[in-house]
């Protein structure tokens, strides 16, 4: 008689338990994607940095540029949740500074697109922008030469061997 009294317990158990686990995984799946795509990101931009400031080529455009920080930007999916690609813009990228220059900066801008639940939080916040899409923005500024060669009195190597003595 008590096996027959328990016998639903698990699935009614199971009914509650289910929502609830797949809520909790909706709310883990937008910070993963937002942090994942902040490290690609990063990367891309210190990777845009250091060729800016050791781009010897004369006469290279910003396209070359823009281009080599966008294949590195490619191992973000274009999909929605990852990156919209409004307008036919996609990435917006300003590079600032070259080989000449005290320091580069790389600024990268992305937009996406929020899941649900947590969409109508982020625009109860006012953390989307006027089309509400999350906007995830990226600078990184480098200097151009390392402090030991900045102190060292310029581009001579000569006076970098000199220094040690």
């Amino acid at each position: 008689m008590r096996i027959r009294e328990k016998s639903g317990q698990t699935t009614v158990e199971a009914a509650y338990l289910i929502p609830v686990l797949l809520l909790l995984i909706l709310l883990l799946l937008q910070p993963m994607i937002l942090l994942y795509n902040r490290m690609v990101m990063e990367n891309a931009a210190a990777e845009g940095c250091r060729l800016l400031a050791t781009s010897y080529t004369q006469g290279a455009s910003q396209e070359k540029y823009e281009g080599y920080i966008k294949r590195r930007l490619a191992a973000i999916p274009p999909v929605d949740l990852f990156h919209l690609r409004t307008g036919g813009r996609g990435w917006e990228i300003d590079m600032e500074g070259d080989e000449g220059s005290v320091e580069v900066s790389v600024h990268i801008v992305n937009r996406l697109k929020p899941l649900p639940l947590l969409g109508w939080g982020a625009e109860l916040l006012r953390m989307t922008d006027a089309q509400h899409n999350l906007v995830q923005e990226v600078r990184v500024t480098m200097p151009t030469q390392p402090d030991w060669v900045a102190g060292s009195g310029g581009n001579d190597p000569e006076g970098w061997v000199n220094a040690y003595d």
